[in-house]
């Protein structure tokens, strides 16, 4: 029997609340006098939360592997993220409520600056989201249809966009149009499969048709792409594990994933303190609440250590609101860990705070890194936090006679 085969026949439904507050890329590594952003920050409230909680680190997939967002918030929402591979393009796509059909291929894309051949900055300086709306609309008016697909646009945060390319004989095989690092020429998008070779054609035309109708501007002058995905068939939150969730998320792709696997996905401001007011909002409607903090992963990939470390304390100063709504069951992670040091994704397991009333109360002077790999959780994979957060809410019967 797998895991959510078990879990599906172990759950209760009852009236108790859980709330899960993912700080993206919340974890680092030693850098600024041998110290990480969470050990910097200045956290009283969280230090004081982790005195009373249980508290460990949390392995997104397995130990030693890079995650993408897609498959650490996977991991967090109960779901096998080897078991479940998500596109990127599908998340983006349906976080920003575009319309994907059977048979349709969703891909996630980049705004980029190209210079003398080479990608020398993969999010074009992350230009403001109005001057992304502009570029859009001029690349709208140019392209749509190539080859008999249908080129569907639309824009997202900052230097994100998303396309749906609609047509006959489209496959989802297709790898990533993008380097992923500066310095290096632009990756064209090759086939995995025959399937995708129509796929991979037009993709290489759209790129190169819209490099040419931006070539006058200075930043935002080509694109990457990737993340080709079709809309895959997940069974939802409510069927595996009897809760009625929802997510508080201002980006898209964390509103696309939010959506596939069954969640409620409101509107709600891009600051925290406004996403604070729609969890407020909305607490007497809803038994799972998903939380999500970008900011602290964007400064992570930029290498900024300081605006990371205040991201982490406005978030702290913030933590009272939260508490005064008295849930059941909290925790208090990140999807995966972005380092500042590493301006990327890694490998590094992720602090986990869990508070409930039947939790071990670890007596912890600090919320970070080294502290909770001393908590009673101990290391830990993410995808097992589900069942956790279950328990303590009181919904999993016994297993066995």
């Amino acid at each position: 029997m797998e895991r959510e085969e078990l879990l599906k026949s172990l759950t209760v439904k009852n009236e108790k609340k859980i709330l899960l507050v993912v700080l993206d890329g919340l974890g680092g590594i030693p850098y600024r006098d041998g110290k990480t952003e969470l050990e910097v920050a200045y956290t009283p409230n969280l230090d004081r939360l982790a005195a009373n909680s249980s508290c460990g680190l949390a392995i997104p997939v397995l130990p030693g592997i890079t995650p993408g967002s897609g498959p650490a918030h996977m991991s967090l929402f109960g779901y096998d993220p080897i078991k479940y591979q998500i596109g990127r393009g599908i998340l983006e796509a349906l976080g920003l409520d575009m319309d994907v059909r059977p048979g349709d291929v969703a891909v996630r894309g980049n705004f980029a600056t190209l210079r003398d051949g080479k990608i020398v900055d993969r999010r074009a300086g992350r230009i403001p989201t109005e001057k992304n709306r502009e570029l859009i609309e001029k690349i709208r008016e140019k392209i749509k249809e190539i080859d008999g697909v249908q080129i569907i646009l639309k824009s997202g945060r900052e230097h994100r966009f998303a396309v749906v390319l609609r047509g006959e004989g489209l496959g989802d095989g297709v790898c990533d149009a993008d380097p992923q690092k500066e310095g290096l020429p632009p990756k064209p998008p090759e086939a995995r499969n025959p399937e995708s070779e129509k796929t991979a054609r037009v993709a290489s035309e759209f790129i190169r048709k819209v490099t040419e109708i931006l070539s006058d501007e200075p930043r935002a002058n080509t694109v990457l792409l990737r993340g080709f995905s079709s809309h895959p068939s997940l069974p939802p939150m409510q069927e595996l594990f009897k809760l009625n969730p929802v997510a508080i998320a201002s980006y898209p792709m964390y509103r696309g994933l939010a959506k596939l696997v069954g969640m409620e996905v409101v509107k709600t401001g891009e600051e925290i303190e406004d996403e604070l007011e729609t969890l407020k909002s909305l607490w007497d409607k809803y038994d799972f609440f998903y939380l999500h903090i970008k900011k602290t992963d964007s400064y992570g990939e930029d290498g900024n250590f300081q605006a990371k470390v205040k991201k982490i304390e406005e978030f702290d100063s913030l933590l009272p609101r939260i508490l005064e709504l008295s849930p059941d069951v909290l925790v208090i992670t990140g999807d995966h860990s972005t380092p500042s040091r590493l301006k990327s994704h890694s490998w590094h397991p992720v602090p986990f705070l869990l508070h409930s009333p039947y939790t071990f109360r670890d007596g912890l002077r600090e919320f970070s890194e080294v502290a909770c790999r001393k908590g009673s959780l101990g290391i830990f994979y993410a995808v097992d936090g589900m069942s956790l957060m279950l328990a303590n809410a009181l919904k999993l019967k016994k297993f066995g006679a």
